[in-house]
């Protein structure tokens, strides 16, 4: 764990996720101003990343029990095809299947529909290349991956936690000062950018 880079990877990626609307924050404002309570906006936080650490967490367990059975080369590119798809997919069609709850949903929905956010998304699969460099850099085999379980789910807490107090800043600012109306004038394509985060993450996975 004494190379940096691939925690900075992690965290920042955590932030990107959390700057992401489909991810939450723009959930948790519209929840807020709904009940008209800054504290619903502070209690959504918990299960919108509950059910996002838990999407990621579950993608890093089947990358370390195929990482078991694989060596080194061949899970990369099992990964790289898989991300790499999905992002053609979305490259092509958008993202148009999304995942739809109700603003009187409670906190138990809430992190259902993060969790299935996230998982449709593919934000656990941006993750591997950062999980893969510390498991190595850490000297644990590729074959023996199961060593590396308190790495990933340290992964997990480092990314989540990025993600969560990126999510918390701009909710609260949004709720707070900004209001949703001027976010009309002032939108990001996520989804593009989105996308192409996907493909960087495959073609990483194919040339590392």
């Amino acid at each position: 764990m004494t190379n940096i880079w691939p925690w900075l990877s992690l965290a920042g990626l955590g932030a990107f996720h959390g700057a992401n609307p489909a991810m939450g924050w723009l959930f948790a404002v519209a929840l807020g101003l709904h009940r008209q309570s800054a504290r619903i906006v502070w209690l959504s936080l918990v299960p919108i990343a509950l059910g996002h650490a838990v999407s990621i967490a579950m993608v890093l367990a089947v990358v370390t029990a195929f990482g078991a059975v694989l060596d080194l080369r061949n899970l990369q590119l099992a990964a790289a095809i898989l991300i790499l798809g999905l992002a053609g997919y979305y490259g092509i069609y958008g993202h148009r299947h999304r995942v739809t709850v109700g603003m009187r949903t409670g906190m138990a929905g809430l992190a259902l529909w993060s969790f299935l956010m996230a998982t449709s998304h593919g934000a656990g699969l941006m993750l591997v290349p950062a999980v893969m460099s510390l498991c190595l850099t850490d000297h644990a085999a590729i074959t023996g991956m199961s060593s590396s379980l308190p790495i990933s789910l340290a992964a997990v807490g480092v990314h989540t936690g990025a993600m969560l107090a990126v999510i918390a800043a701009i909710a609260l600012l949004v709720f707070g000062w900004i209001g949703l109306a001027a976010l009309r004038s002032a939108w990001i394509n996520f989804d593009r950018l989105w996308t192409l985060a996907l493909g960087a993450t495959g073609i990483i996975l194919l040339i590392s």
